[in-house]
């Protein structure tokens, strides 16, 4: 019998989410104490996503060829955590620079790779997903109302040692994550070019990829144009929380929206509330009830869209290709578009503003919607079988019927 490491996984995501959580939101405010300029802040968060471009795609082909994903999840902690402990003893770009490339590489292979391994420990409970992964979301509220707490009595490096707390955290979890058998149905096998040759891949992957364009300047210069507008690193934090509690809310709707609503029809949605995020955002912020609207608007842009996203790709990519799907949609979509959109704010923040820098996301937002409209389909998902994460993406009957 199997029995499943649900505190184990559980842990992980705990941990991975957290980091995310006091890095995301205060590590631009350090750089920042540094004196860094806007474009020094969006070069050196940026890498981040850089990583992510090419990272999960070669970690992944390293998995298929060799095995032992455990092994390299345990490597991934051991060396991200070397890479971030740098910045204690560096200030300058070229130094930090090659210690975000490091942190960000490495740090890159774990969610993926444990992805993947929890999957093949639920086998055949995939629905019980959401209550492993609603873990991550848990621990980034600890980690960003914690954090945006202590440092309204701390100096900005008091994230430096939040941080290394929680990559211990990580490592620590990751030296007791068992391996699982994997198993992929040969019946289902198709070559991984003719699937992206599918107009409706290609039009989900390009979306992908204008959605995290989109959120470039929000995950580097959010905080920072919060505390300009006299925001407490505190009051910070609660906002940043109230997103990802809207995210959990959502998760755990999605299998009564999914059967309601197709998946084109989810993802519209959550395109049209990006656009609207994003302009409120940069033209709002002295109004803390449209920042609070602004960030509940984050259970749509980033929970519905990306439990969405990532099941249509669980379904399009069948067999062994899907793990390389998965690495994919990562690299293309927080990889290049995050890169991109981080890249573009930084640029664009000292010269056009907050407001200008924050409406050109809702234009990539806008174009993510326009794809979404013209090339997927409301019959593009095929019909049958549960998707991962207990979100049903099958085109929903036509009933008036209570979902249970």
């Amino acid at each position: 019998m199997h029995l499943l490491p649900r505190w184990r996984l559980s842990g992980y995501y705990f941990f991975y989410f957290a980091f995310i959580g006091a890095f995301s939101p205060y590590f631009g405010l350090y750089l920042q104490s540094l004196k860094f300029s806007a474009w020094d802040i969006g070069l050196l968060m940026s890498q981040m996503q850089l990583m992510r471009l090419f990272g999960p795609n070669l970690w992944g082909w390293l998995v298929d060829r060799f095995g032992r994903r455990v092994a390299i999840i345990r490597l991934a902690g051991v060396v991200g955590l070397a890479g971030f402990m740098a910045f204690f003893w560096l200030d300058r770009l070229p130094g930090m620079l090659v210690a975000m490339a490091v942190l960000a590489f490495f740090w890159s292979a774990a969610l993926p790779l444990v992805e993947t391994l929890t999957f093949d420990h639920l086998r055949e409970e995939r629905g019980r997903y959401s209550s492993i992964r609603l873990w991550g979301s848990v621990g980034f509220i600890v980690a960003v109302m914690g954090t945006g707490a202590l440092l309204d009595f701390v100096a900005p490096v008091g994230v430096l040692w939040v941080c290394t707390f929680i990559l211990l955290g990580i490592l620590g979890v990751a030296l007791v994550l068992p391996e699982a058998a994997q198993s992929h149905s040969l019946a289902s096998e198709q070559p991984i070019a003719q699937v992206l040759r599918q107009p409706k891949v290609q039009a989900l992957m390009s979306a992908c990829f204008a959605m995290s364009a989109a959120h470039g300047a929000f995950y580097v210069f959010y905080s920072i144009h919060l505390d300009a507008s006299g925001y407490t690193k505190t009051e910070v934090g609660l906002l940043w929380s109230l997103g990802v509690l809207a995210e959990i809310v959502v998760f755990m709707l999605m299998p009564r929206i999914a059967r309601r609503f197709s998946l084109r029809d989810i993802l519209l949605l959550c395109f049209a509330a990006a656009v609207l995020r994003f302009l409120l955002m940069g033209w709002g912020v002295e109004s803390a009830a449209v920042m609070i609207f602004v960030q509940l608007l984050h259970g749509l842009t980033f929970g519905a869209y990306h439990a969405s996203a990532i099941a249509a790709v669980n379904q399009w990519f069948p067999g062994k290709s899907q793990g390389r799907g998965q690495a994919l949609y990562s690299s293309l979509s927080f990889g290049a578009g995050g890169l991109l959109g981080a890249l573009i704010s930084g640029w664009t923040w000292d010269d056009w503003g907050a407001g200008w820098t924050f409406s050109l996301g809702a234009v990539f937002a806008l174009a993510g919607f326009l794809l979404i409209y013209r090339w997927v389909g409301q019959d593009a998902v095929p019909q049958g079988g549960s998707v991962p994460g207990a979100v049903d993406v099958r085109k929903p009957e036509k009933t008036s019927d209570p979902v249970q």
